[in-house]
């Protein structure tokens, strides 16, 4: 089971630089699995003799904690960058396609040219903006590089659903940052879509009552029967 207590290592990135990587970033996603707004991935290269306490998988911390440690991430890191697909892209193009964009684009936001990345699971997102690519499962909780991405991240999409809110104050944005829970079901119900929603996801035709505004077809699918 997870735990807070139990911090991540450099020992995936002293293996890598082992094998004479010099240079290793962690990568991790966010917004994957959400119904409105970008889908980031956070890229993270680190010192290797210094590191900067709590740092954990940003599903571990909450907002607060997350929001402290941001700033002494970036400050703590050599490179470290955040790239974003749009709602409309994670339409146009599907996800997994959308999500290699956004590794591509936290890859060239680095400013120098990785050796190696390290990311969780087992799907190759990253290649060929990285010529190594080490898939490691449950990176985000075991590898120090992998959980300060993921925080980079994810408080970079927090902030990003924050501002929306304003603009879109129906949908609860400011808390439930476009993912799904009863408040935001309620509102597509109430109100339908906004203009941040992902309109292929099921969640159009299982909660939005407007019939003028229907799911777009998944990208790569003409039709959706």
């Amino acid at each position: 089971m997870a735990s807070k207590k139990r911090a991540p290592t450099r020992e995936i990135e002293k293996a890598m630089w082992a094998l004479g990587h010099q240079t290793v970033v962690g990568i991790d996603e966010v917004g994957r699995g959400a119904w409105a707004g970008p889908l980031m991935v956070g890229a993270a290269v680190l010192p290797r003799d210094t590191r900067v306490n709590g740092v954990r998988d940003s599903k571990l911390l909450n907002e607060r904690e997350r929001e402290f440690l941001f700033d002494r991430i970036t400050d703590w890191c050599d490179a470290w960058a955040v790239g974003g697909a749009s709602q409309d892209e994670c339409d146009r193009l599907g996800m997994s396609a959308a999500q290699k964009l956004a590794a591509r684009r936290a890859i060239e936001g680095l400013g120098l040219v990785p050796d190696v990345a390290v990311t969780d699971g087992k799907w190759d997102f990253v290649s060929p903006s990285v010529a190594n690519v080490e898939l490691e499962v449950k990176a985000d909780l075991r590898c120090l590089s992998v959980a300060a991405a993921s925080i980079l991240a994810k408080v970079t999409r927090d902030r990003i659903m924050r501002a929306e809110a304003e603009h879109y104050p129906h949908w609860s944005f400011d808390t439930n940052k476009g993912y799904p829970c009863p408040v935001h079901k309620a509102a597509i119900l109430g109100y339908g879509p906004s203009s941040i929603h992902r309109r292929s996801w099921v969640f159009m035709e299982n909660y939005n009552p407007w019939t003028a505004i229907r799911r777009t077809p998944p990208a790569g699918q003409t039709s959706l029967f």
